[in-house]
C-alpha cells in the first residue's frame, strides 16, 4: 500500500511538472493575445454603431449595450464564451475597478447628494426667487448660465453639475427648455477648461507634450484653439440675436408653452417636495463656494502643493479623480454642519438626502459605466493604433493642410470613443514628433487642433462622460441633449475647420481667428433669415 501510495504521488508530481510549461505558455499566449481585427477600422465601428442605434432608437442603454457587445465579440473572434469574460472581466469589472473611475462616481454621489441637501434646505428655491427679481429675460438667463460656466473652469464634470444645479431654477422661471440649458453647460465646461490655464485639462495636456515644456506650450495654443473661442462667441452671439434651429427650435417653442422637456418626462418636477420656507440665498451659496474651494484644496494637495510645489506645478500634477472626490466630501460635511448650526435641516433630514442624491445620479452612473466599457472594448481592439498610424503617413505631405486634418481626425477619434484626453494621449506625441525640429509655430497650431478636435468629438458624442455630466446637470434626457447639440456643434466645427486652414498658411492667430468669428456671425445670420423665411412660408 505504501510502495502503490509513493508511486501515485510520483506519478501526480511527474505529471503537474509535465503540465507546467503547458501552462506557463497558454498564459503567455493569453498575455499576448492579439485579436485578427486589431487596430483596422473594425475597432471603431463598435462605438458607431452605439452612436448610430442610440440616435435611432433614443434609448440609451440598450443602444451602448449591443455596442460593448459588438466590440466584445470583434475581440474573441466571434466565440461566445470569449466574448462573455471579456466583456465582464476586460470592461465592466476593469472599468468599476479603476482607482479613477470610482473616484469620479463618488464625487457624481456626492455632487447629488449635496444638490438634494440644498434642495431640501430650500437654498435652490430661495435662489430662483431672488434670481427672478434681478434676471427679467431669458436672454438674461441665458446669459447668466453662459457667465456661470465661464466662471466654473477648474473641471468639466465640476462645472457641469454646479451650473446646472445653481442655474436650473433660474431658466426654469424663464422657460428656458432643459435641452438648452444642457447646451448652456456642456459648451461651457470643456471648451472653457482647454483655454484655462488653471484647470485638469491644462495639466493633462501639459503632461502629454513629451520633451517640451507642455505648460508653456498650452498657453501659447490658447489663441488657436478656435472650436473652443468659437463655441463661446457663438452661444453669447445666439442669445442676443436670438438664433435656434435643428431640433433645439421644437424644443425652446415647446418650452413657451410650458413644455421644458419635449418628451413628456416631467414627472420627476411634479413630485418635488414643498419648500423649506426657512431656506435663504445664503443656503445655495455658501454650499456652492465651500465646493469650490475644496475642490481647488484637493486637487492641489493631490498635485503636491503642501509638500512644497507651486501652485501651478501643483495643478499640473493633480489627480482630478481624488481631488474632486476629498473635495466634495468636506464640502458635504460642511454644509450639513451649517444647516444644523442653522437649523434649516434636521440631521435625519440630511441623512435622508444622501439615498436621494445617489438615486438621482443612478440614470449618469449607468450611462457612464456603459461608455467606458465601451471606451475598453474600442481600446482592445487598437482604434488609438489605427489612427496613430493613419496620421504619421498622410504627415508628409500636407504640412500646411496638416492643422485642418489633425482637427477632423481629433474630433472622429474623441467622438468615436468618448475621451477628449485619451485623444489627447494618442495625437500630441505624434504632432511633437512631426513638427519638433522642422515649424515649432506650426507644432503649436497642430497641437491646439488636436485639443480643439478633441473637444469638438467629446462635446457632441452620446458616449462622452462630459455629454452625460451635462444631461445630469440639466436633467435632460441624454438622447434629447444629443440630437438638439448636434447641428450647433456642426456649425462651429465646420468653421473651425476653415479657420485651421487659414492658419495652417497665415501661422498667425490674429489673422485667423478674426477670419473665423466673421465666419461664424455670419453664419448665424443666414441660418436666423433662413428659418425666418421658413416660418413665414
Amino acid at each position: 500500500m505504501k510502495k502503490k501510495k509513493l508511486l501515485r504521488g510520483i506519478g501526480v508530481l511527474i505529471l503537474c511538472l509535465a503540465l507546467l510549461p503547458m501552462t506557463v505558455l497558454a498564459a503567455e499566449a493569453d498575455a499576448e493575445y492579439i485579436p485578427n481585427l486589431y487596430a483596422t477600422f473594425w475597432a471603431l465601428v463598435p462605438p458607431i454603431v452605439a452612436i448610430v442605434l442610440a440616435l435611432i432608437t433614443k434609448e440609451v442603454y440598450s443602444s451602448l449595450f449591443i455596442g460593448i457587445l459588438v466590440g466584445g465579440l470583434f475581440y474573441s473572434g466571434f466565440s461566445f464564451e470569449g466574448t462573455l469574460t471579456h466583456i465582464f472581466n476586460g470592461g465592466f469589472v476593469a472599468v468599476l475597478s479603476d482607482s479613477y473611475n470610482v473616484g469620479i462616481l463618488i464625487f457624481l454621489v456626492i455632487l447629488g447628494a449635496m444638490v438634494s441637501l440644498m434642495n431640501r434646505a430650500g437654498g435652490s428655491a430661495a435662489f430662483g426667487h431672488y434670481a427672478k427679481e434681478k434676471i427679467k429675460t431669458r436672454a438674461g438667463a441665458q446669459l447668466a448660465t453662459v457667465a456661470l460656466g465661464v466662471l466654473i473652469f477648474i473641471d468639466d464634470y465640476f462645472n457641469c453639475l454646479t451650473v446646472g444645479s445653481v442655474m436650473k431654477p433660474v431658466t426654469d422661471e424663464h422657460k428656458v427648455s432643459r435641452a438648452k440649458l444642457a447646451y448652456l453647460i456642456d459648451a461651457t465646461a470643456a471648451p472653457v477648461c482647454i483655454i484655462a490655464p488653471i484647470s485638469s485639462w491644462a495639466a493633462a495636456v501639459s503632461g502629454f507634450v513629451e520633451g517640451e515644456d507642455g505648460f508653456s506650450i498650452f498657453i501659447r495654443a490658447i489663441p488657436y484653439n478656435f472650436y473652443a473661442i468659437l463655441t463661446i462667441i457663438m452661444m453669447i452671439a445666439m442669445v442676443l440675436m436670438k438664433v435656434d434651429f435643428g431640433p433645439m427650435k421644437n424644443h425652446e417653442a415647446n418650452a413657451l408653452k410650458g413644455d421644458l422637456f419635449s418628451t413628456g418626462k416631467d414627472t420627476v418636477e411634479k413630485k418635488e417636495e414643498a419648500v423649506n420656507p426657512k431656506g435663504k440665498v445664503i443656503d445655495l451659496l455658501i454650499p456652492i463656494v465651500m465646493l469650490i474651494v475644496c475642490c481647488v484644496i484637493g486637487m492641489i494637495y493631490t498635485g503636491g502643493f503642501f509638500d512644497g510645489a507651486g501652485f501651478v506645478e501643483a495643478f499640473s500634477n493633480s489627480d482630478a479623480s481624488v481631488g474632486l472626490a476629498l473635495g466634495s466630501i468636506c464640502a458635504m460635511i460642511l454644509t450639513i454642519i451649517i444647516y444644523l448650526i442653522r437649523r434649516v435641516l434636521s440631521f435625519k433630514e440630511c441623512m435622508n438626502c444622501l439615498p436621494d442624491g445617489f438615486k438621482a445620479m443612478v440614470p449618469a452612473i449607468l450611462i457612464l459605466t456603459f461608455a467606458w466599457t465601451l471606451k475598453a472594448m474600442t481600446d482592445s481592439l487598437g482604434a488609438a493604433v489605427f489612427v496613430a498610424d493613419a496620421v504619421q503617413k498622410s504627415a508628409g505631405g500636407f504640412m500646411n493642410f496638416l492643422p485642418a486634418i489633425i482637427f477632423i481626425v481629433a474630433c472622429f477619434l474623441a467622438f468615436s470613443t468618448g475621451t477628449s484626453w485619451g485623444t489627447f494621449g494618442i495625437l500630441i506625441p505624434i504632432v511633437v514628433n512631426v513638427f519638433m525640429n522642422s515649424n515649432p509655430q506650426l507644432m503649436i497650431i497642430s497641437i491646439s487642433a488636436c485639443m480643439a478636435g478633441a473637444v469638438c468629438g467629446d462635446h457632441c458624442s452620446p458616449i462622452s462622460d462630459t455629454t452625460i455630466m451635462a444631461s445630469a446637470g440639466a436633467q435632460c434626457d441624454h438622447v434629447n441633449h444629443v440630437s438638439t447639440q448636434l447641428p450647433y456643434v456642426i456649425v462651429v466645427a465646420v468653421i473651425s475647420f476653415v479657420t485651421y486652414i487659414v492658419a495652417g498658411f497665415a501661422q498667425n492667430a490674429w489673422i485667423s481667428l478674426p477670419v473665423g468669428i466673421v465666419l461664424l456671425l455670419a453664419a448665424l445670420a443666414v441660418i436666423k433669415n433662413m428659418s425666418g423665411e421658413k416660418a413665414s412660408q
